[in-house]
Parts: C-alpha cells; structure tokens; sequence
C-alpha cells in the first residue's frame, strides 16, 4: 500500500514537474486543476501547490537545459580523435546535474504531497492503482494482439 502511495505522488509530482501552463490549449484544465477535481483540493491548496511548482519549475528548467548541452557536448566527442579525460569530466558534470534534478524534483514531490489531507492522499492513491490496473491491462491486450499477429505470419 505505501508503495503504491509512493508511486501515484511520483506520478502526480512528476507530471507537475513537466513545465505547466496555466491553461493548456483548448482549454483544457492544466495538471492542477485536473489534481483538484481528482483529489478535491481547495483554493488554498492549489494556491500553494501552484506556488511549490512555479519556485522550483525555473531551476529544475534551467538544470534540464544544461544536461542537454552537455550531452550534446558528449556526442561531439565521438569522433576518431576522441578525448577520453573531456568525455569522463562530461560525463562526471552530467551526472552531477541530472542527480542535482533528481533531488528538486524529489523535493518538489515530497512539497507538494505535505499540501494533501490525509483523506485525498487516500483518494489519490486509490486512483494510481486504477490507472495502474488499466495500463497493465493495457499493456496485456497489446502483448496478446502482437502474439497473435506473429502467429498468424507463420
């Protein structure tokens, strides 16, 4: 039960981690709004959960934004005349920055899971089981349909 717990604020904290905008296109609620109508949060909750993501949206960004380039500058040493001390010090900075976006969006989770009641952290949970149920069956029928297909070119 904690696992599960554990996994669907993962889940909920992770998609609020992804840049959120107010509003997405076709007015359709952003991952707030759609949190609160899931879990019944209140004004005053969004307000802060708002708050939680947009202090710590920009750093974890600008942390995503150096990763790139620092991969990219891992990909521009794979050529003949590599240099494996550049590649390694890349390599050790990578690290150290996607372990960096690791512990804030960790932090941003365990932020934003203080703002929920008992009862919707209850209510969320039970929500990530059913959607991980309805993957897993998701994932069965696809595995089905593609054994089925492999058969039938036999």
């Amino acid at each position: 039960m904690k696992l599960a717990k554990l996994f669907g604020t993962a889940l909920v904290a992770l998609s609020l981690s992804v840049p959120a905008v107010a509003q997405q296109s076709g007015g359709q609620p952003d991952q707030v709004d759609q949190l609160a109508q899931m879990v019944g949060l209140t004004e005053e909750q969004q307000t802060e959960i708002r708050a939680i993501i947009d202090e710590m949206q920009g750093e974890i960004g600008e942390l995503r934004q150096e990763a790139r380039a620092l991969q990219q500058q891992m990909q521009g040493e794979i050529k003949s005349d590599f240099d494996e001390a550049a590649i390694r010090e890349q390599a050790k900075e990578l690290g150290e920055v996607t372990g960096e976006i690791a512990a804030l969006s960790t932090l941003m989770q365990a932020k934003v899971d203080s703002v929920f009641t008992q009862e919707q952290r209850d209510e969320l949970d039970k929500r990530m089981q059913q959607m991980q149920q309805q993957m897993q069956q998701r994932r069965q029928m696809q595995q089905q349909m593609q054994q089925g297909q492999g058969q039938g070119m036999q």
